[in-house]
């Protein structure tokens, strides 16, 4: 008889797990969706991203989503170059990362990140952006450290 409770209350306990992660705020369905493309040695790469420009939609990131378009993509941006720091808390799937300078060169890139990782991903400089896309696109794609990134903020 137990062992009907243990499968009742692991069954249940899933299901309560399934309904409680909330879906995307309206904060982030409101966040503005510009192009971006990424110029490799592979070519050009263009993708729909939505540019987290409001605190709350930089600390939402890509949170409790379940799935990415290969061609789609999120933006972090700040003003001036800084430290960024970025984790996968709550984050349902792989994504690859890539820091970007204020020149839009690709100084770093963090590939096949780990879900709900709390490990802090970040680079020993300051950048201006970070990029964030489908695990697994950068090395389909054949982005690499070096490549320039084309976007209204980068001058």
């Amino acid at each position: 008889m137990s062992s009907i409770i243990k499968i009742l209350r692991n069954v249940l306990w899933g299901a309560l797990l399934a309904t409680a992660a909330p879906a995307l705020p309206s904060d982030l369905d409101q966040a503005p969706r510009t192009v971006l493309t990424v110029i490799s040695a592979s070519g050009k790469q263009t993708f729909s991203i939505w540019h987290a420009k409001t605190e709350s939609q930089q600390r939402q990131g890509l949170m409790f989503v379940r799935d990415l378009p290969r061609d789609q993509g999120m933006l972090f941006a700040s003003e001036a170059p800084r430290p960024w720091s970025m984790w996968m808390k709550n984050t349902y799937i792989s994504l690859d990362m890539l820091f970007i300078n204020q020149q839009g060169q690709v100084v770093g890139i963090f590939e096949n990140t780990r879900p709900f990782s709390l490990t802090q991903l970040s680079l020993p400089m300051p950048v201006l952006a970070v990029l964030e896309l489908r695990g697994g696109e950068v090395s389909r794609r054949g982005i690499h450290t070096g490549d320039r990134v084309l976007h209204e903020v980068f001058k």
